[in-house]
């Protein structure tokens, strides 16, 4: 398994764009379609809004990825 630290730069992001940031999809398109198809899970639970708020403490696992984001330096 990939293990990927991600650092904040504000409050949150929304979870297609951690995706993306992460190069984990090509497109924010791709992102939203593997999301609502339910294979993105956030903090063990499957989440199927494309724009949850992603907060530092929380961990992300899409496929073979699993991302912690960390609180901005």
């Amino acid at each position: 398994m990939q293990h990927i630290d991600f650092e904040l730069r504000g409050e949150f992001i929304e979870l297609d764009k951690l995706l993306k940031a992460n190069g984990l999809v090509e497109s924010g398109g791709r992102a939203r379609v593997v999301i609502s198809e339910g294979h993105v899970q956030v903090d063990g639970r499957e989440e199927l809004r494309k724009t949850a708020k992603i907060r530092a403490g929380q961990v992300v696992q899409y496929q073979d990825a699993r991302i912690k984001v960390l609180p901005a330096a």
